[in-house]
């Protein structure tokens, strides 16, 4: 079954600017790049060539520029060696703008990474590179053509994908936010959100559960999916204590949210006391920054910086830390042993968490991260903070696990430190003066325009 990206809308709005820059994709294993990318070649280009810096493919292609490059003294000089690479490479090659050139798990090779500024200038064709790895492109020896590259970012499904495997993302984006709707419609809405919380959005994962609808299953996807990320990244580290500290950093992350406490002026302190227990003084300080380091860039785990007071200017940056898929999450949330209530809760904090990410995106709400907030007053802590690019308004965002955490919002309100509050719940949804209760599950759809109206 094909599952529809929403991606799919950016990858055409790319091809149809003039900037003529390369287009970047990253995301984590297993996203879906390489298929999105191959049915966007195929049926928005007349002709395209696929090259897997992994594969023979990319064997080949290194060869020929290699063998374009060469020059021995007295001879001429080739004017373009990239351009006569691709030649070698395909004989009918041919440089024109109905051409795309797809070049996937390009962090394997700085030689080809380093030719985008290239790619960018000296062709007609569109390029496009990809890889799950590019944290690799960070080290040194890789060029960064910063100028010449256009990013975009694929993660998991959605929840609105998601939804629409099930045909159900017209009742989603239709229903009213505030409890006006059908109740039955509410419902059917919050069942599929709690399978979504559980299997979280790896497109191979979500296949398993169209087909067998079990969740054991898609655990096992799961499993399967980490220890696959693991053993790849083998090949990018040389000391095997790195690699085995992986899981065991996704554990401790876990710990962290469990903890619930305000965040933490060091994470790398924090979890490495945290595997410090279990290892016995063979993990440091600066093996666990490298780790991490890697998760972040494989898109693996995500930031969350601390707002004092709700101030958008008063940022601790980097005290948190969270999932960037929901059934990673789960996985290692569950092995902790804590109650499921718990959990549950940790996991609808960490959905609200992934769609501030994508709204920072659209460029919606001002942060490099999406931002918690602390009271200094009452030493409360708020769930989320937003400071609104649309209309300069600052919103608290209150995801229901208890009695504190409502109390922090509206003393905030109160004193003038939010403009309006955004309580999610599992209930149909209300308004209360300039407090607003949304279902959780619609989340992605809140307005951060309210001081518009």
């Amino acid at each position: 079954m094909e599952l529809k990206r929403d991606i799919y809308r950016k990858l055409l709005a790319w091809k149809s600017k003039s900037n003529h820059k390369v287009l970047e994709l990253e995301g984590a294993r297993q996203v879906g790049k390489t298929y999105i990318l191959d049915k966007f070649a195929k049926k928005e280009y007349k002709s395209h060539l696929y090259i897997n810096m992994i594969g023979s493919s990319g064997k080949d292609f290194l060869q020929c520029l290699e063998t374009a490059a060469s020059w021995e003294p007295g001879k001429k000089r080739e004017k373009n060696p990239v351009y006569r690479a691709f030649q070698l490479y395909d004989p009918d090659f041919s440089d024109c703008e109905d051409l795309v050139i797809v070049i996937d798990e390009i962090q394997e090779s700085s030689v080809v990474y380093s030719k985008i500024r290239e790619f960018a200038r000296d062709f007609k064709a569109h390029f496009i590179v990809t890889g799950s790895y590019l944290g690799k492109t960070r080290e040194k020896e890789y060029f960064l053509s910063a100028g010449d590259t256009e990013v975009l970012t694929m993660t998991t499904l959605t929840f609105p994908e998601f939804l629409d495997a099930f045909h159900k993302r017209g009742l989603y984006e239709a229903i009213d936010l505030y409890g006006g709707s059908d109740h039955a419609g509410y419902e059917e809405l919050k069942s599929y959100f709690h399978i979504y919380l559980q299997i979280g959005g790896y497109p191979e994962v979500v296949t398993t559960y169209l087909e067998s609808r079990s969740i054991p299953d898609c655990e096992a996807m799961i499993s399967n999916l980490i220890q696959i990320f693991v053993k790849e990244s083998s090949r990018y580290f040389d000391s095997p204590l790195e690699l085995e500290m992986f899981e065991k950093i996704f554990s401790s992350i876990a710990a962290t949210l469990l903890k619930e406490k305000k965040g933490t002026p060091d994470l790398t302190t924090d979890l490495t006391k945290i595997i410090f227990k279990e290892e016995s003084g063979r993990i440091t300080k600066k093996m666990t920054n490298y780790a991490v380091s890697w998760l972040f860039l494989s898109h693996q785990i995500g930031y969350c910086s601390m707002s004092v007071d709700c101030s958008n200017l008063d940022i601790v940056d980097n005290c948190r830390y969270y999932f960037n898929d929901l059934g990673v999450a789960g996985y290692f949330l569950k092995l902790t042993g804590e109650p499921l209530s718990i959990i549950e809760g940790v996991l609808c904090e960490n959905f609200v968490y992934l769609e501030l990410v994508r709204r920072i995106r659209k460029q919606e709400i001002a942060g490099q991260v999406p931002w918690f907030a602390i009271d200094k007053k009452t030493s409360g802590e708020l769930d989320f903070y937003v400071r609104s690019r649309i209309d300069n308004m600052d919103y608290g965002l209150e995801v229901k696990r208890g009695k504190n955490r409502a109390n922090t919002a509206n003393a905030l309100l109160e004193r003038g430190k939010l403009d309006f509050v955004y309580q999610l719940k599992n209930t149909y949804g209300g308004i209360a003066d300039r407090k607003y209760s949304v279902p959780l599950y619609l989340c992605g759809r809140i307005p951060f325009n309210l001081g518009k109206k």
